[in-house]
């Protein structure tokens, strides 16, 4: 497939994609979003803390399942409030 036709059917598929799809797809290829991206000394110091802790085993981890079921939880408490 040629550039032109690949090209092509990229703007085809632009034009006919829903507006999840259109905002992911610009989201990927934006020049916009932030290329330089820096820490405050603030966060970088936070970072360095919890990566200390983790690697004294002393900071919190949670498994796959744990991260799911307290995410769940946290979407059913904020439509209950909601």
């Amino acid at each position: 497939m040629s550039n032109a036709e690949i090209r092509q059917q990229l703007h085809d598929y632009i034009d006919s994609a829903g507006d999840k799809k259109l905002k992911a797809i610009y989201t990927l290829l934006s020049d916009d979003l932030p290329q330089d991206y820096s820490l405050t000394i603030a966060d970088k110091r936070e970072l360095d803390k919890r990566y200390s802790d983790h690697q004294n085993g002393i900071g919190k981890t949670y498994s796959w399942d744990e991260t799911i079921a307290m995410a769940k939880q946290s979407l059913t408490e904020k439509k209950n409030k909601g």
